[in-house]
């Protein structure tokens, strides 16, 4: 039933040193592309690009 959630939750990694960092869930009706965002890295300690991972 999860594969066909409307709105799943997807976890976002941070581009430079790839740890997963937040998860969130997104429409996949609106958005069929992977997701990225510039959020917060705790790792990097600045604010990144985190792409959507699988």
């Amino acid at each position: 039933m999860a594969s066909t959630d409307v709105r799943p939750k997807i976890t976002m990694a941070c581009e430079e040193c790839k740890h997963r960092n937040y998860i969130t869930r997104k429409n996949r009706r609106n958005h069929p592309d992977r997701l990225e965002m510039k959020k917060f890295c705790p790792n990097c300690g600045t604010h990144r690009a985190h792409k959507e991972t699988r």
